[in-house]
């Protein structure tokens, strides 16, 4: 089976393409750089340890719902397949890895350890596959959306969980490949946008707004996610953790309805 990525675009933007490609790799320099990087001791230890209608940790369990329920929608309002709509695939399978990821989640965090923690990273990887594949498609080249790239990609999210598994039993879990499939959106969004490359032939464009939006949330969401004790203790009520899914969720939303916006816009 041939599952080489395609190219990243043709040669009509050749050098924003050069900028792209060294936006990517860059990350990869660094993180060989630096080494190995293992997850710490007390990364299952969250704050709010509440029990609620016999659910232990009710608020991180309950608070991935909303990925469910966006997941959903978006799946079944992305229904129509499109000859002509490059990034269609990519978009669906960003929605089932949203509703994967609540899943996964849930189970994660009714009880925390690190065997459950591969059920959790499994379907955010995928889910930032999925959007690498659907960002490329529309803005750059619509490969990106081909079956073969969206399984590449899920190819590399699944190993590098993987990877990160196969070390963990023995305190040497290597997170970096997980973490540069992580930090890779956050990198090429901005750099797509602020370059202004012409959209993909017949591609429906995800407006900027929604994509400027989705990286607001997560940059949010990943502070209260550090700060998950100091905002259970202040607000007492709630942790950054469970603020984190909320947030993580309402970003996919946005983005997401954004993306079936485009979509809607060019069916009329």
């Amino acid at each position: 089976m041939h599952l080489r990525p395609p190219p990243l675009a043709p040669s009509r933007d050749a050098p924003s393409i050069r900028v792209l490609w060294l936006v990517a790799l860059l990350p990869v320099l660094a993180l060989i750089w630096h080494g190995p990087i293992v997850q710490w001791a007390d990364y299952h230890a969250f704050a709010d340890r509440r029990s609620w209608l016999g659910i232990p940790h009710a608020a991180d369990v309950l608070s991935n719902l909303p990925f469910l329920f966006v997941g959903g929608w978006a799946f079944g309002r992305l229904r129509k397949a499109s000859g002509r709509d490059p990034a269609w695939l990519a978009w669906r399978v960003f929605a089932v890895a949203l509703m994967c990821t609540a899943l996964g989640s849930a189970f994660y965090h009714w009880a925390p350890d690190s065997t459950a923690l591969v059920g959790d990273r499994l379907p955010i990887a995928w889910a930032c596959a999925a959007l690498v594949s659907a960002l490329l498609s529309e803005r750059v080249d619509a490969r990106w959306g081909e079956p073969r790239a969206l399984l590449g990609g899920f190819a590399f999210a699944t190993l590098s969980v993987a990877w990160w598994w196969a070390g963990d039993g023995a305190g040497r879990g290597d997170l970096r490949p997980y973490l540069y499939l992580q930090v890779l959106p956050t990198l090429l969004i901005p750099a797509v946008l602020l370059l202004r490359l012409a959209p993909s032939p017949a591609a429906r464009c995800t407006a900027s707004a929604g994509w400027w939006a989705v990286l607001l949330f997560y940059a949010a969401a990943k502070a209260l996610e550090v700060a998950d004790h100091a905002v259970l203790a202040w607000l007492g009520v709630v942790s950054g953790h469970t603020l984190k899914h909320l947030l993580a969720a309402a970003g996919a939303a946005w983005l997401l309805a954004a993306a079936v916006k485009a979509r809607a816009a060019q069916e009329r």
